[in-house]
């Protein structure tokens, strides 16, 4: 029941499933009401020490309960409570930066949206062609779409189940495509009629497709974390090529296409940036000045600058392509602030702050160099991704709150 990063989880095993080991695994954990509880609903899944390694309000660990009832985990109606007391009081959580406020001319607003099933964890947004809000369940196995003028959210299923869905793009007809990032994956869904196609993986080492995008060809890009990989699928064939980072273990995450249709992807798990020749599959790598920076996601200005959130170091960096050339500026939540989500709109880099409370939006403009900040309302949970809007807003993916979210701008 411990916050998981994208791919941990395949298929979880139903939590009676290991109850012989129950007596070796729950010695961790203080005595009190709840404790047998919290044993058997979470050995069947993992060790004991990621519930006593986690921290979490009471509310936080009841999204973090929810999102495992959501994938298998048995948890009595009658000793929910109990088990959320037990947890709260002896696991609370940890102190984090507060976040810090920055005034300055551009105004936000910021509305939400709790989503209709417990546990969800909105991964990435979308916001659609026709001003809908469309947002992957990551944990509870859908898509949604919101009318953002009604509010009515509707939901979508896969075929396949314990399918993950994590990145999410629009095509050209309002198809939806997302990376099944449980079960190795491309799908498309067709809102009109719910169906979806599957494009599997051919190869079975790239179990987790994350994050994608279309060139202006038409052809979908698409990163596979924990595979080590970078892909292209052709719509009109079906046909899936992969190429694997020269770089161990680098974890390709966050994707972009820049304007001469080159995919550019940061890799989280280490200190550089990579690009893949669309025609032949080569990769090439910039490496970041500092050993410590690990690039969570990535976005692109229209002059193809690059710019990163340095999630380990609490920065903002900028890449230019042609020179290898990388400037950084401190966020202002400072280095435990877990630079995330960013995107570029407008001449300005927004992105956000995952790990101050609350959550901060923030605002670079890149002429002045100075920053401004807004409050994620509901506290943002971790915001993992945003995107821009049709008329000039920013959609946002509020994953430890249920929420998905816009921001308009003024």
């Amino acid at each position: 029941m411990a916050t998981f990063r994208s791919g941990f989880l395949g298929v979880l095993a139903a939590a009676t499933a290991c109850l012989p080991a129950l007596a070796q695994r729950d010695t961790a954990l203080p005595e009190g009401a709840g404790r047998e509880t919290v044993a058997a609903a979470c050995a069947g899944c993992h060790e004991m020490n990621r519930v006593t390694s986690s921290g979490y309000d009471r509310a936080g660990w009841k999204e973090a309960v929810d999102r495992m009832t959501a994938v298998g985990a048995k948890v009595p109606a009658d000793k929910h409570e109990a088990l959320l007391d037990y947890l709260a009081a002896h696991f609370p959580e940890r102190p984090k930066p507060a976040g810090r406020l920055l005034a300055g001319p551009v105004k936000v607003q910021i509305r939400e949206w709790t989503v209709p099933t417990p546990g969800s964890r909105p991964h990435d947004p979308l916001g659609a062609r026709d001003g809908s809000l469309w947002y992957t369940g990551h944990m509870a196995n859908l898509l949604g779409r919101v009318d953002t003028a009604t509010g009515r959210i509707t939901e979508y299923r896969p075929k396949t189940s314990g399918s993950g869905p994590h990145g999410l793009v629009e095509d050209a007809r309002g198809d939806i495509w997302f990376t099944a990032n449980f079960k190795g994956y491309i799908g498309k869904l067709d809102p009109k009629t719910g169906q979806v196609v599957e494009y599997p993986m051919p190869d079975p080492a790239a179990r987790d497709p994350h994050t994608l995008q279309f060139d202006r060809k038409g052809v979908l890009w698409f990163t596979v974390q924990g595979g080590n990989m970078v892909g292209r699928l052709d719509p009109a064939t079906g046909q899936i090529r992969l190429a694997t980072s020269p770089t161990p273990r680098s974890n390709p995450y966050g994707m972009v296409i820049t304007s001469k249709g080159v995919p550019v992807f940061d890799e989280f798990g280490v200190n550089k940036i990579g690009s893949i020749d669309p025609a032949t599959m080569a990769i090439r790598e910039y490496t970041l000045p500092n050993a410590a920076s690990r690039p969570r996601r990535i976005a692109i200005s229209p002059d193809d600058t690059i710019w990163y959130s340095d999630y380990s170091r609490g920065y903002l960096g900028r890449l230019d392509l042609a020179t290898g050339k990388v400037a950084e500026w401190a966020s202002p939540g400072g280095p435990q602030s877990q630079p995330y989500a960013i995107t570029v709109l407008n001449g300005a880099v927004w992105y956000v702050e995952s790990n101050t409370k609350p959550n901060m939006l923030v605002r670079f403009d890149p002429r002045t160099a100075r920053f401004q900040t807004w409050p994620i309302p509901s506290g943002g949970g971790v915001v993992r991704n945003m995107t821009p809007t049709r008329d000039g807003g920013l959609a946002i993916a509020c994953s430890g709150v249920n929420k998905v979210g816009l921001a308009t701008i003024s």
